[in-house]
């Protein structure tokens, strides 16, 4: 599991992708605003976002079957698990 401060704006976009996910999805599946969703991936990096949104991002996006890979300046991706 990544670190929270490590989560990036490009994977929370790259893992709803991978997943074939709407933002109105992953914010029912979250329980973050779609607003919310939508600023966080605007950026590529470390995104001003509180904690407790990004763990409930993450959360969802793991259960999914997403792993998150790298860090901010060292390959950030994601790598999908099949469930």
């Amino acid at each position: 599991m990544a670190q929270l401060s490590s989560l990036t704006g490009m994977q929370v976009r790259s893992a709803r992708f991978a997943l074939r996910w709407s933002v109105q999805k992953l914010s029912e599946l979250s329980r973050v605003s779609g607003s919310t969703i939508k600023r966080i991936e605007l950026d590529d990096g470390i995104p001003s976002a509180t904690p407790a949104n990004i763990a409930a991002l993450q959360t969802a996006l793991e259960v999914a079957g997403i792993e998150f890979i790298g860090t901010p300046d060292d390959g950030p991706g994601i790598r999908l698990h099949r469930r």
